[in-house]
């Protein structure tokens, strides 16, 4: 896998079997996130840790299953091509079971490309570049009372996370889950994927801004493969195994829809709902 010289199936043999060692916390995460190294057969990976024992309890999540979601949501990325959730399993750890994620070093800047606040009239005039190259999610004030627009790039590598996030039902697509590593700069990852797979229309993004595009060769088909492997393949048992049965058949009903439709599924004349805060 690029960034660790390792195949996939190593890196996950790591990430299940090596020894865990938590030197650190993630202190802006609302759940126990520690950070830490899994050590196996001479290989150290660095890795994030969140143990079931410091999920927070939610009204709309049945408690104790974040770390399955986490899981979850690797396991259907794993099945698009797509890499988007880093290699994901469930361990023990310090504090019992919980999830190990691969760590993704990310460049010490804190500029986020993907993102950006731009003039409220950046996109008036269809020949402007700017127009082309973002998709407005929200209207925004800035703190001099300005307003402003806040816009994601037009880019093929959030098209598929927008889509992805449909079918796992993301409540919580955050500017900062969206990750560029230094390792492979072309390569966008999505971590925190705890609140997904919902029964309930949950979806929370900053992605908005491709709802109602047509979804595209390139994810029609993968979708199309995803309902074939969740009827009977790999993969819907996988996810059997992770999730409670109404919740995998919603993902199956959401992947039908949004093959019916054709389109990025947007919030359907609502106002856009974006998890707070937004970064």
């Amino acid at each position: 896998m690029a960034g660790t010289g390792l195949g996939l199936e190593r890196v996950k043999e790591v990430l299940t079997a090596g020894e865990l060692t938590i030197t650190g916390r993630l202190t802006n995460a609302s759940n126990a996130t520690l950070y830490g190294t899994v050590a196996l057969d001479g290989v150290t990976l660095q890795c994030v840790h969140k143990p079931v024992a410091g999920e927070r309890p939610l009204w709309d999540f049945p408690n104790g299953t974040l770390a399955a979601r986490e899981v979850a949501a690797y396991e259907l990325s794993h099945a698009t091509g797509w890499r988007i959730v880093p290699p994901t399993v469930l361990r023990q750890g310090p504090w019992g079971p919980g999830m190990c994620q691969l760590w993704i070093d990310t460049p010490d800047d804190d500029d986020h490309e993907l993102l950006a606040l731009l003039p409220e009239d950046f996109d008036d005039d269809p020949d402007d570049p700017a127009a082309a190259r973002w998709r407005p999610v929200l209207e925004v004030e800035l703190g001099d009372g300005r307003p402003a627009v806040l816009a994601h790039k037009a880019d093929e590598r959030l098209r598929r996370i927008a889509a992805f996030d449909a079918v796992v039902n993301n409540a919580d697509r955050k500017g900062g889950h969206l990750v560029i590593g230094t390792a492979e700069p072309d390569h966008v990852y999505g971590i925190d994927h705890g609140l997904t797979f919902n029964v309930d229309d949950k979806l929370r993004t900053l992605l908005w801004g491709f709802s109602h595009e047509p979804l595209g060769d390139e994810v029609r088909t993968v979708l199309e493969r995803l309902a074939r492997e969740l009827a009977g393949g790999e993969l819907g048992g996988r996810l059997a195994e992770l999730l409670d049965p109404e919740e995998v058949a919603a993902t199956r009903e959401r992947i039908g829809e949004v093959l019916r439709t054709d389109r990025i599924p947007g919030p359907e004349g609502r106002r856009r709902p974006v998890p707070w805060p937004p970064f």
